[in-house]
């Protein structure tokens, strides 16, 4: 056997949901250029669910099912007021929540295409709710309730903010949930897909795939962004502190990436919407800042950013609070993580590598008395 760091460069498995090939990042098939410029998230939901796009009426019918099944049980949201909240990050609270979800769900054990697929549409309805009753409550808001008439983007902001959000937000917020929908097999979609390999249940694999999200070399990158912009302060500093990091060795978050070598091909279209949204709050300086950073260390390392990177400054331009940023990548990246679980249900084999041992040879058991 030959061992593989990190498992790079192992293909675990065959999947008919994206493909990462010459740099292209695709959905089934579509060049996620193609989608994050013409696509809803809805209809991103559908096509990696189904493999194709859906029509007209599919598509009413899976925005009714997720419409239909946003609420939370108040049991769940109650649970948060019990946290104590400077200390609980909202990845942390997220992922008990998801786990709580399946104790009020008569199907949660019930393994058949049709039960799993039912609970595929209560968490993907349900997790934005989660999250933005979260982020109300440790505030000392209540939660706001879904609208039925807005789309999935809109629905988010307005039950974040309680307010009805701009077009421009919503077109942001969209194209950032269908950018970070699905990427082949990431840490978390290989962990969705290990834990429900052994044929445990979908709020299993979901919650499992949440503990490998909340990572800050995986989802937790964007809020690391946005720390560093905070700190560096402003255009003029950033010269120095970024060369001096690099001087130092030390990583900068939202860029390079294990699968991608000449870039992520979804960056370029959260550096768009930075560019727009920053100069509507009348805060260019994130998006200066940002393209100068990105300029030094793709210049001088030839690292360009990945999608952490400006997704950053076009969420803190939503005004998200930063901690929020990787539950959003959560909310997004369910749809994903349920496609692949479906996928590994229809198909399944019991996902169990082996280990190159590297220990001691054979021992013998010696006495306490006698050590």
């Amino acid at each position: 056997m030959t061992s593989s760091k990190g498992l790079e460069g192992v293909v675990a498995t065959q999947s008919a949901i994206s493909s990462i090939i010459d740099d292209t990042l695709t959905y089934v098939g579509y060049d996620i250029d193609d989608l994050a410029v013409n696509a809803s998230f809805e209809e991103v939901i559908y096509l990696l669910w189904h493999q194709r796009l859906p029509k007209a009426d599919e598509l009413a019918e899976l925005k009714q099912q997720l419409a239909d099944n946003m609420a939370v049980p108040q049991a769940v949201l109650d649970h948060f007021k019990t946290y104590d909240i400077k200390n609980v990050h909202p990845m942390a609270a997220l992922r008990t929540a998801v786990s709580m979800l399946g104790l009020f769900d008569e199907e949660a054990e019930v393994m058949n295409p049709e039960a799993n697929y039912n609970k595929a549409i209560k968490i993907q309805a349900k997790i934005s709710t989660l999250v933005t009753a979260f982020g109300r409550i440790r505030n000392g808001q209540e939660p706001v309730a879904p609208k039925t008439d807005l789309s999935f983007a809109a629905n988010f902001l307005y039950m974040l903010s309680g307010e009805l959000p701009e077009a421009i937000e919503e077109e942001a917020f969209n194209k950032a949930l269908v950018l970070h929908a699905d990427h082949e097999l990431n840490a978390s979609t290989f962990t969705a897909r290990v834990a429900v390999a052994t044929l445990s249940d979908v709020y299993s694999g979901v919650t499992a795939a949440i503990g490998a999200l909340k990572g800050p070399l995986h989802g937790g990158a964007n809020e690391q962004v946005m720390k560093m912009l905070t700190e560096i302060g402003s255009v003029d500093n950033v010269e120095k502190v970024i060369t001096e990091k690099l001087a130092n060795k030390e990583k900068i978050m939202g860029f390079g990436h294990r699968v991608y070598r000449k870039g992520d091909p979804r960056a370029k279209h959260l550096r768009d919407m930075s560019q727009k949204l920053t100069k509507i709050r009348g805060e260019e300086k994130w998006y200066e800042m940002s393209v100068k950073i990105d300029e030094i260390v793709t210049g001088q390392k030839n690292l360009p950013p990945n999608v952490d990177f400006y997704s950053a400054s076009v969420y803190h331009s939503l005004n998200i609070e930063h901690d929020l940023f990787t539950p959003i990548f959560a909310v997004s990246r369910t749809s994903g993580w349920l496609a692949h679980i479906l996928e590994q249900y229809a198909d399944n084999r019991l996902i169990r590598p082996r280990a190159d041992y590297i220990g001691p040879g054979m021992q013998t058991y010696v006495p306490v008395e006698e050590r």
